[in-house]
């Protein structure tokens, strides 16, 4: 019902509050269909609909950066970006990535497939926007895996005090 009038990032943002529980319904749906025949990453996924819901909600993508850290959980973030008309090719031959892809949308930032490489992309991003005079947020979505990542343990420790509109997401879905 809404799902398949998302075509845009702004088609999303005129869903009403209200009905993001149904969209939310409609993604995990959409996403255990598609997968029970292709394959694909399904847990990581349906375990972050409403957080991925959220952050499209507040931030303003592709202009804010959202960094998925292995970016496996990024199939919601598709389809609220205007890929779920050709959601079923994912992972197939000239198909969709199953990962963050830069060429396949203006709302992937880069090809990410190891886990730990978000909160460094990050800081690389925030550090390019502030030499630039630019203001959008940096937004990296960490996996609970990558806080056992020597990566990320030092790109903590090298977060500036002063560093403006980094918002660290930390997913932790107790596996």
């Amino acid at each position: 019902m809404f799902l398949s009038k998302i075509h845009s990032i702004e088609d999303f943002q005129k869903i009403a509050v209200k009905d993001l529980s149904s969209l939310a319904e409609e993604i995990r749906q959409r996403i255990t269909k598609v997968l029970s025949i292709k394959g694909g990453h399904l847990s990581s996924n349906l375990g972050i609909v409403e957080l991925t819901i959220a952050l499209h909600k507040v931030f303003k993508s592709p202009i804010d950066k959202f960094i998925f850290d292995v970016s496996h959980q990024s199939y919601v973030h598709k389809l609220l970006t205007g890929r779920n008309p050709y959601f079923d090719t994912i992972r197939q031959y000239k198909g969709l990535c199953g990962f963050c892809h830069p060429k396949e949308s203006p709302h992937d930032h880069f090809f990410a497939g190891h886990a730990g490489t978000a909160l460094s992309l990050a800081l690389g991003v925030a550090k390019n926007r502030d030499l630039s005079g630019r203001k959008e947020h940096v937004i990296p979505i960490l996996g609970d895996a990558s806080l056992t990542c020597g990566l990320t343990l030092e790109a903590l420790n090298n977060i500036p005090k002063e560093l403006k509109n980094l918002v660290v997401i930390l997913n932790d879905n107790e596996m």
